[in-house]
Parts: structure tokens; sequence; C-alpha cells
């Protein structure tokens, strides 16, 4: 075959990440639930046929990563030669190259002239899968059954349609079956656009230059990541972070990263970190590894595009029995948002003094989660899953900004309107958190402050929230922005809400979420 064009492999790179986000887009315009149709938790991918990423939407990072691994560890339970033509499959366990369980996971491969070239992969935070509470986040978790159904690889689609069988499953054990089969059509639906698009591109530039040119890009972000490693200095880093609770006796829970650089590699060890908690912040494998690899981009200084050869350099460990490997069946609803950001925030310390000018001191590095379920006529439920934003941690040339989102996610809140419209809750209050960022030459930005108004009978609440104890910390010198404070006003009297919980909340109950500000950055001039 003749040297590939590079001016074609643009074109297919960029036709990749446009199929993505068209996936994206897709999900956007036809799920049901407001956590997909408005705050966007949902991503895209198309990966290689061996499952090596090539093309994703601008996303959640924390999916991104962990998409990495989705469809290799899928081959390995439902090998290439089961898929025919117009199949996809469904499932949720993290031993699959998964995350928590809400994350459930729509898989497409893509046939041209007979054999798989790629494969589209639709990922959807359901707001309920089951599980002991509503919305299927229990913060006392004991095992990953109290928490919601697990899926494994099921056939949802083939070139006859859907199969009734599967849905008639899945539709039987959530709590919202209307809304979960509109956002499961969305999935599918996103799928067979990335289909189109890659046949598209097939037809265009001829499959075996298409192939070729996934191969191609592979090697090139190997390269990119490769001369980034080469430009940070040689040696050996440590940082940590914690957790607010989980540790023995109830104290925070570390998170330790050991970074070694030699050369063109690195390699990130969190084994000194603590053992599997007793509550839902436990993650997988592939979590801790989609953290780090978001972490290196950072550390590179680099708008690399995160493929599978982006992945080559890095050397990733993790230990058995800890929070990062817990085993199968561990409680693992939080950990995906919660102790990721730990390590993203335990590499940014390790690497303080070697490269400031790159980092942000510590911002919202949590979901800010607070997710109300409300019983419904007819034993039927409806989800208002809300994350929550806060001030960003500042950095070496300019303040932080207030109220967004920093690192692994990278969702929006959900309008007051759309609330007040298709929840029995009344917003009373959306502000600033004037004052919660923390002192420095830069300061960090502020936070945000939104109140609950309770108009049903009654309301489930869960609250899943770091930073309410350990506050975001300041670099080079910065103070610690505000930490985290959820109140729950009952009959005139006030009461805080742990930052784990679940409890029924009354009608007329007031649920008050003040974000953490961002950590300053450098001491601040003598007044």
């Amino acid at each position: 075959m003749n040297p590939l064009d590079p001016f074609v492999v643009e074109v297919i790179r960029h036709g990749l990440s446009a199929a993505a986000e068209e996936m994206s887009l897709v999900m956007t315009r036809s799920a049901r639930s407001p956590l997909l149709r408005e705050a966007g938790d949902l991503s895209s991918a198309i990966t290689d046929a061996a499952g090596g990423l090539v093309g994703q939407g601008r996303d959640i990072p924390i999916h991104l990563g962990a998409m990495a691994y989705t469809v290799p560890e899928l081959l390995k339970a439902w090998p290439a030669d089961r898929f025919a033509e117009g199949d996809a499959v469904i499932y949720n366990l993290g031993a699959l190259g998964g995350n928590h369980l809400n994350d459930v996971k729509v898989v497409r491969p893509v046939f041209v002239a007979g054999r798989i070239v790629a494969f589209a992969i639709s990922l959807a935070h359901w707001p309920d899968v089951g599980g002991t509470w509503p919305g299927s986040y229990l913060a006392q978790a004991v095992d990953t059954f109290q928490e919601a159904m697990r899926i494994p690889p099921m056939p949802i689609v083939s070139a006859a349609g859907v199969n009734p069988h599967v849905l008639t499953f899945i539709l039987a054990n959530v709590r919202d079956p209307v809304s979960c089969e509109g956002d499961l059509m969305a999935q599918v639906a996103a799928t067979q656009v990335a289909e189109r698009r890659i046949r598209e591109l097939c037809e265009r530039h001829g499959t075996e230059v298409f192939l070729a040119t996934l191969a191609r890009l592979h090697d090139l972000s190997e390269a990119e990541m490769r001369a980034a490693i080469l430009d940070l200095p040689d040696g050996s880093y440590e940082g940590e972070d914690f957790l607010d609770d989980g540790g023995p006796g109830g104290a925070p829970a570390r998170i330790h990263v050991r970074i070694d650089i030699h050369g063109d590699e690195a390699s990130f060890d969190l084994s000194g970190s603590c053992d599997r908690v007793p509550n839902f912040c436990n993650t997988t494998p592939f979590i801790a590894r989609s953290a780090l690899a978001y972490a290196a981009r950072i550390l590179s200084g680099r708008d690399m595009q995160q493929n599978a050869g982006a992945l080559r350099p890095l050397r990733i460990t993790t230990r058995p029995g800890s929070v990062f490997e817990p085993g199968w069946n561990a409680p693992v609803a939080a950990g995906n948002h919660e102790t990721s950001m730990r390590i993203v925030d335990a590499v940014f310390k390790a690497m303080e003094r070697v490269i400031p000018d790159r980092l942000s001191a510590g911002g919202p590095a949590t979901s800010g989660l607070l997710a109300f379920a409300e019983p419904r006529p007819g034993d039927t439920w409806r989800m208002l899953y809300e994350v929550h934003g806060g001030g960003e941690g500042a950095r070496h040339d300019r303040p932080g900004s207030p109220a967004t989102r920093v690192h692994l996610t990278n969702t929006s809140n959900t309008p007051v309107e759309v609330i007040e419209a298709n929840y029995a809750i009344r917003i009373e209050q959306q502000s600033i958190r004037r004052g919660s960022g923390g002192a420095g030459r830069h300061a960090g930005g502020d936070g945000v402050v939104r109140s609950y108004r309770v108009l049903a009978p009654e309301m489930w609440l869960t609250s899943c929230v770091e930073r309410s104890l350990v506050p975001p910390y300041g670099l080079a010198g910065g103070a610690p922005g505000l930490p985290f404070r959820v109140t729950l006003l009952r009959e005139g009297a006030a009461s805080v809400v742990p930052g784990k919980c679940n409890m029924v909340l009354r009608q007329g109950d007031l649920v008050t979420m003040e974000s953490c500000g961002g950590g300053g950055f450098g001491p601040a001039e003598p007044a």
C-alpha cells in the first residue's frame, strides 16, 4: 500500500471526532431524562476493531478514559465472532472495563464488507438502575448488589430490531421505566449514527486506508506523549490527598501516588493508597487508569488527542484489596466521580514544585451530588440528579473562576425552569457563595449556593459530596477554600446533612447546598 497521505489522516481523524460529537448530540436531543438532556451526563467514543480508542466527543474525561478499556474487556466475555451486522449489546458491569453501575453502555460493532472495522460506544448515566435506594446510590452499601441491577453483556439490538425480551427485563428492574426506555433508545440511535459515519469514511477513502489511519493515529499519539514526558525531569515524585472519610475509625482515607519518570516513560503507582473503604467510594482499576491518563495529559502541557497510543508510555499500578482494586463485589457508585478526583489532586501535589505553571490549586473536585427521588402515582418514581460546581483553584497567572467544574467532570446544572416544571421542588436561592475562595497572590474562585424547597409529601434524598471535611488546597503557599456544606431546614431548625447519606425529606423541608471555594495560589500580599 502507498504511504498514507498526512492530509487524509487528518481528515479521517476529524471525521471520527465529528462522528462521536454527533453521537452525543443525538443523545442530548433524544434522551428523556433531564440528567442527559440538560446536564449532559453522557459520553460517546469510537474504537478500532481491537477496542483501541480513536475518536471521542467533548464529553466527560472520566468516562472517556475508561472507554479505552471498554471494548478490549468486552471482547473477553463476548468474542468478536459472536457479533453479526446490526447487533448491539448493553451492559454496565464494572469488571468489563467499566465504571459504576449507573453508567450503562451500548456497544455496536461497525461492519464493512463483512468484517468489523470499528466499534461505537454510547455511555449514559441512568438516573436509576434499581437497587436498594431510589437513584441507585446507597451511601453505606456493603456490596455492589445493594447498589443497582447488574447487567452482563446482553443483545439489545439485532438486524431485526430491538430485542423485546432484554428490554422487558431491564424495564422491570428500574423505578422510572418510561424515562429509562427513552434514554436507552437514544443510545441505540447514537450508535447507529456512528455506524453510518464510519461507513461513509470507508467508502470515501477506502477501507484499507481507513484501517491504516487508525493504526497511524495511535502511533502519532504515542510519539506525542513520549515527547511530552521527555520534557519532564527524570525522578521520583510522591503526592497524597484524602477522601473525607472511609479510613480507620471514620478518619479521612489516604490516596497516594508515586510517579517515576525515566526518559520517555512514566509510571504511576497507587498501591500506597488506603484499603477498600466501607462505603460507596471504592472504584474500579479502569477508573483509576482513566484518572491517571487525564493527569498525564495535564502534566504534558499539550492539547493532545487521547487515544490508545497515548497510553503506551504509561505504566499504572494498583493493589488488590485497595480502594482502586476492591474486588468485583465492592460498592463503587461514588468512586467514579469522587475517588478518581483524589487521584488527580494527589498527582498535582506530587508535581507542585516541578511544573507549578501547569497546575491549578484545589477546586470543586467532586460531583457535589444531591439526588432527589420523588414517588409518583402508579408506583413509579421521578429522579432529579443534581451536580454542583464550585470555585476553581487559582493558577500562577490568574485567580480561579467562580461557579465551575474542574478535571474529570464536564456536566451542566439543570436549569431552574426545568426542575420546577418537572418536579415538586421550588428553587428558592441560586447565587454565588461570596468569600468562599482561598486567599493568595491569586485568590481561588467562589462557590455557589442553591436551595431546594420540597413541595411533595415526601422526597428521598442522596448526598454524595467530597471536600466537605478536607477543603480544596492552596498551591505555592495559597490558602485553602471553604469546604462544601449541605444543610437541612425543617420546621425552623437547621441541621447539617452529611456528605454521604440517604434520607427521606418531608414536605416543606429546605435543603441548601453551599459548594466549596477554590484554593489560592501563592502567599497573599501583605495588606
